[in-house]
């Protein structure tokens, strides 16, 4: 992708008022898994979509990491 290209992601159908971010993540070996999760842009709605060994899981409301 160059600098001119620009790329546009889902609206979220949770809120209908944020759009859905993609977030990367590495996987047990450092291999890069890319659109690990999806999270709503607004704050208010919280809706996330994540992939967790095979597994997909849907929520709102994402806490801090304990890691």
């Amino acid at each position: 992708m160059d600098a001119n290209t620009t790329q546009a992601f889902p609206k979220c159908q949770s809120c209908d008022t944020g759009i859905l971010l993609p977030l990367s993540d590495y996987g047990r070996d450092g291999a890069p898994i890319r659109y690990k999760a999806w999270v709503c842009s607004s704050p208010a709605c919280g809706f996330f979509l994540r992939i967790d060994n095979g597994e997909i899981s849907t929520g709102k409301g994402l806490g801090k990491s304990h890691k």
